[in-house]
């Protein structure tokens, strides 16, 4: 489960950890899409703009991503289209969530979550 500590609202009851290297290479690729209570958690090692990047190539609609630094703390957000080749927070981030695009409704850059 994911909540947003801030605010006191779940955004997934449905959470899938992504820590290894197929993992998070897979991510959303040739996947349905996600529900609204469904998403992904990735994992780095630590924080880094470059690591916490991804790519929308072979994922065939749009998804939230939410990136957040160490502290779980959001960094920053986006709506991240189908076939689109980067994004990355604009601050350094250890975990970053994709899920559905209405995640982006009920988060704030500032806001901590807890990921269980």
């Amino acid at each position: 489960m994911i909540r947003n500590l801030t605010n006191n609202c779940v955004l997934a009851t449905k959470v899938r950890r992504c820590d290894t290297f197929l993992t998070r290479a897979r991510g959303l690729m040739f996947r349905r899409p996600l529900a609204q209570d469904e998403a992904l958690v990735f994992v780095e090692r630590g924080e880094s703009i470059s690591r916490a990047a991804i790519h929308m190539f072979f994922v065939f609609f749009p998804i939230a991503v939410i990136w957040l630094d160490a502290e779980k703390q959001v960094v920053d957000k986006a709506l991240a289209r189908p076939f689109r080749p980067y994004y990355a927070p604009r601050k350094p981030a250890q975990y970053y969530v994709e899920g559905h695009p209405s995640l982006l409704e009920k988060v704030q850059a500032g806001d901590v979550l807890e990921i269980l």
